[in-house]
């Protein structure tokens, strides 16, 4: 009996201990090169950073970023996969592990630091405001009181709250559902990051941009935030550089007609 009884001791004492181990958890930098490409969480609804083309093909300035970024990495722009995120899932699509980076109008915010991990930045837009062409308002301070559209996810709303305490806000999932509020006179104007904004004004007559930008939004690939990132981030990091001092980021700016 006494023998029984130590040897269900032994097996349970070997089962416990083989529980406690964990098996390492490779980082997300062998995980892609295993698996022969990278899946980046990416716009379709930002042009000219993240949208669809005429071919109806995922284009602009964060496409053409993450294929280098695949080139550098596994050796070819096409080892790679896009998974188009909003404002609003983005963050979770990539905690979920659903993609391994997110390369979509992602500004580095202190709140954001707190649950997410960063790039040095790729580009600095700033926040602005647009409003209907035959608008009487010329600035932010205008707005107390009125109504202000946002993209839900967006950094908008912060800056708002800080400058006019008194407005409302009404938020949107999409930029262009956000336009066309905007044009229906569901409120007096729009904040969002002046990249964003531009490329609309440009294109449309009916409305017309702010010549101030109220923040400095630095864009920057995002990454979960946990060790088995780093060797990536350190890698991207260099590759960022690599594109700032060979003047590839430049030459983006340059392709994809936006200000630095």
């Amino acid at each position: 009996m006494v023998k029984k009884i130590l040897f269900v001791f032994v097996i349970l004492c070997l089962f416990l201990c083989g529980c406690g181990k964990k098996k390492p958890v490779p980082d997300t930098l062998s995980v892609i090169q295993d698996r022969g490409k990278i899946i980046v969480g990416v716009r379709e609804d930002a042009f000219p950073f993240g949208f669809r083309n005429k071919e109806g093909k995922l284009d602009g300035y964060d496409i053409d970023l993450a294929k280098y970024i695949a080139k550098c990495l596994l050796g070819s722009e096409d080892r790679i996969e896009f998974v188009p995120v909003t404002a609003q899932n983005r963050i979770m699509k990539l905690n979920s592990g659903e993609v391994d980076i997110l390369i979509a109008l992602m500004s580095i915010t202190n709140s954001r630091q707190q649950i997410l991990d960063f790039s040095i930045p790729y580009y600095v837009a700033g926040q602005a405001i647009m409003v209907n062409q035959n608008s009487n308002l010329h600035g932010l301070g205008d707005f107390e009181g009125k109504r202000i559209i946002i993209v839900f996810g967006s950094t908008g709303e912060q800056t708002l709250r800080t400058n006019v305490p008194e407005v409302e806000v009404i938020g949107y999932k999409t930029y262009n559902e956000a336009l066309n509020a905007l044009k229906a006179g569901k409120a007096e104007g729009i904040v969002a990051d002046d990249t964003i904004l531009l490329a609309y004004a440009l294109n449309d007559s009916s409305v017309r941009l702010f010549p101030k930008r109220y923040s400095r939004e630095p864009y920057a690939v995002a990454y979960r935030k946990e060790e088995n990132s780093l060797r990536l981030m350190t890698k991207i990091d260099y590759i960022i550089e690599e594109m700032s001092d060979s003047g590839k980021l430049a030459r983006l700016r340059e392709k994809w007609q936006v200000s630095r």
